[in-house]
């Protein structure tokens, strides 16, 4: 089981960027799905989650200018960014609970390999 993701880059302060994950590999189920972001000298933090069912949640500093979104069908999640700031700057992760299809079932915590994203102009 993996998660790949893509679509970081440079882009100006209040531009836009849309960031996808895919999970691929022998998988049962997934669970709550998710991006976090990790800043030069801070702390990897969440920046938004959604649950199988939809339900999201997001960092307060995000609230208004991201959407998350997930196709259960195609094992995926996004981020659509908007009206990014230079805060914004950071390497960005997928992480999603995953249960494999084989072995015993339980959910595990899988991370993506990161994509950076800077806002600068």
């Amino acid at each position: 089981v993996q998660l790949q993701a893509s679509g970081g880059g440079l882009v100006q302060p209040g531009g836009s960027l849309m960031l996808s994950c895919a999970a691929s590999g022998s998988i049962r189920s997934i669970n709550d799905m998710g991006w976090y972001r990790q800043a030069p000298g801070n702390q990897r933090e969440l920046v938004a989650s959604i649950s199988r069912g939809g339900s999201t949640n997001y960092a307060q500093t995000v609230k208004g200018r991201f959407t998350i979104s997930r196709d259960n069908a195609k094992n995926t999640v996004s981020l659509q960014m908007n009206s990014l700031k230079p805060e914004d700057t950071a390497v960005y992760y997928c992480n999603a609970e995953i249960a494999r299809a084989t072995g015993a079932f339980y959910y595990r915590t899988y991370w993506g390999q990161g994509t950076q994203v800077t806002v600068s102009s």
